[in-house]
């Protein structure tokens, strides 16, 4: 239990609020001076100030409190430092990778990625695995089971482009690239094709037809294209460090999304316009009208995605089902939901948007039909080919293999951490030189941190027992105060908010190299010594702990 937890209880037992009153109410004072924890007695019955002396004459004061003090209506809280040393880096040490986690025990379905078959992964896909593969960690971390999940939009128009531009001018030739981008070059020839000839767009029409008619022919050339883009995708994410329990295709369910809508037609719950669409009235619901079926009898997303809801739902029996989609996406999930909620699903209240906002570049936003889009391998590239010249910069005498190695964790963690420490709703602009800085609120600067805390620990060697009440300056009690809120932030981070877990790496990366500075781990005082080792212990497995977290590795050396 954590300090803050344990004067939670302390003041929720001598007073008449609850815990979670009392823990809506503490909070961290701004100067230091005025404790760890304040507490305003605004709520508890008399004059807050009559009532903040009355509550500190009651509490009897536990080990871990060194004095609380009235300052006006507030009751402030000042730790023993050399109890919170205590028990904070031996709650490390026993606890290690573990140190922080949760065990609430709920089964969460995380759906992220989304790709279309007709072209590679690219930086906004980027952001999506990023948010998606930290929440399922995250989520984890908290006790829960969770099951990363994928869907492939592998049939449609879009997916005929590339097909059709390759049917016309491919000759049957195979892949010379990576196979992924060897069809995206095809998609993006086929938007070049039709600015001079826009007739080609019943060409499309017509293999879509073919396709939903399952000619054997147009079926071969799918198959054989969805193939190429897949064994290029699989590739990209095993790179970066992401893989599914289950992939769900487009292809497979797409015509029982049409049972879903007749469903709801039979029952009444939603009508039909003019043109024969089948339509869910949302507007008593704030939400405008939603055609789930054209007329014609051809569905789209919604269609699919209704049907896909209840599957998941019969495959896991999930808890919550969690979507990873961009924000431009949002009224799509907000219509999606009410639809369940409509159709009367067990599970309709248990959906949630993880809602991210765009990647663009300094040059604008991407545009994959205009081929301007920047790829996930082509951005991986580049940010490890500057890794290696900082690699080779710092450590010109490793062994090439071992540059390459550091090269691809620095490269792949910067553009992880890059695309997680900012708030996942707000749009960013993704900077490469600014995310691969040693130097500054990057992930390169906490594996490097990370890296100095086990260069420290090398050169001390086997630890002794330490006094914690040795630890004394301030930069120590700076340390150990935010080592102590790690579970707190790490449980914050998993409401779909990893952003706050990376301030707090940030946060303690920073005061670590502050102590680090200030105070000599290594010298005559060998007491001194073990314990200053110990707190630099506790700082590199908490650095492991939330790195790994956020999907990023936390190296030995650098």
């Amino acid at each position: 239990m954590s300090f803050k937890a344990k004067i939670i209880t302390l003041i929720s037992k001598n007073t008449t609020l609850t815990k979670k009153d009392v823990h809506n109410l503490l909070s961290i004072p701004p100067n230091p001076k005025l404790g760890d924890y304040a507490f305003p007695c605004f709520k508890l019955d008399g004059n807050p100030k009559e009532a903040a002396a009355k509550l500190k004459n009651k509490i009897k004061l536990p080990k871990y409190i060194e004095k609380c003090e009235t300052a006006g209506p507030y009751l402030n809280f000042y730790l023993n430092k050399a109890e919170l040393a205590k028990h904070t880096i031996e709650s490390i040490a026993d606890g290690k990778e573990k140190y922080g986690s949760a065990n609430k025990k709920n089964k969460i379905v995380v759906e992220y990625c989304g790709p279309n078959t007709n072209k590679p992964l690219h930086l906004g896909h980027v952001r999506n695995m990023a948010i998606g593969a930290a929440a399922v960690n995250l989520l984890q971390f908290q006790g829960n089971k969770t099951i990363p999940v994928n869907i492939i939009n592998d049939r449609g128009v879009h997916i005929c482009k590339s097909m059709l531009a390759y049917q016309k001018w491919g000759k049957g030739a195979k892949p010379d690239i990576k196979p992924d981008h060897y069809v995206g070059n095809w998609y993006v020839r086929y938007a070049k094709e039709e600015k001079k000839n826009p007739e080609l767009k019943n060409d499309i029409q017509k293999m879509l037809v073919k396709w939903e008619n399952k000619d054997k022919q147009t079926r071969a050339l799918w198959k054989k294209m969805n193939n190429w883009v897949l064994q290029g995708h699989n590739a990209t994410y095993a790179r970066f460090g992401v893989h599914f329990d289950k992939d769900y295709y487009e292809s497979n369910h797409y015509e029982h999304g049409k049972d879903v809508a007749v469903e709801g037609f039979r029952k009444g719950i939603f009508m039909k316009d003019d043109t024969g669409a089948i339509i869910a009235p949302l507007e008593k619901h704030n939400l405008s009208d939603k055609v789930v079926l054209r007329g014609d009898g051809t569905s789209i997303y919604i269609t699919q995605d209704m049907y896909l809801a209840q599957e998941r739902y019969d495959d896991y029996k999930f808890d919550t089902m969690v979507y990873v989609v961009a924000s431009e996406q949002r009224l799509h999930f907000k219509q999606l939901f009410q639809i369940m909620a409509l159709l009367k699903r067990p599970f309709a209240k248990n959906l949630y948007h993880l809602s991210y906002g765009l990647v663009n570049l300094p040059s604008g936003r991407m545009k994959s039909r205009e081929g301007t889009v920047v790829d996930a391998d082509d951005i991986l590239d580049e940010m490890n080919a500057v890794a290696l010249k900082e690699v080779e910069k710092r450590y010109p005498s490793l062994r090439e293999k071992e540059k390459q190695r550091r090269a691809e964790f620095i490269g792949t963690g910067a553009v992880k951490f890059f695309m997680l420490r900012t708030d996942a709703t707000r749009d960013i602009i993704f900077d490469p030189e600014e995310s691969i800085s040693f130097e500054g609120e990057t992930g390169p600067y906490i594996q490097y941190t990370h890296a100095r805390a086990a260069s420290i620990l090398r050169k001390v060697g086997k630890l002794g027992k330490p006094n914690y009440a040795l630890l004394t300056t301030s930069q120590e009690a700076a340390v150990i105060s935010l080592l102590e809120k790690f579970a707190e932030r790490a449980a914050e981070a998993a409401q779909y908010r990893p952003h706050i877990l990376c301030r707090y790496l940030i946060d303690l990366s920073q005061a670590f190299n502050e102590f680090y500075h200030a105070c000599k781990v290594m010298g005559d005082d060998q007491e001194l010594t073990t314990t200053r080792a110990s707190l630099v212990a506790a700082v590199k497995q908490v650095l492991h702990n939330g790195l790994s977290l956020l999907g990023i590795e936390a190296p030995e050396e650098m």
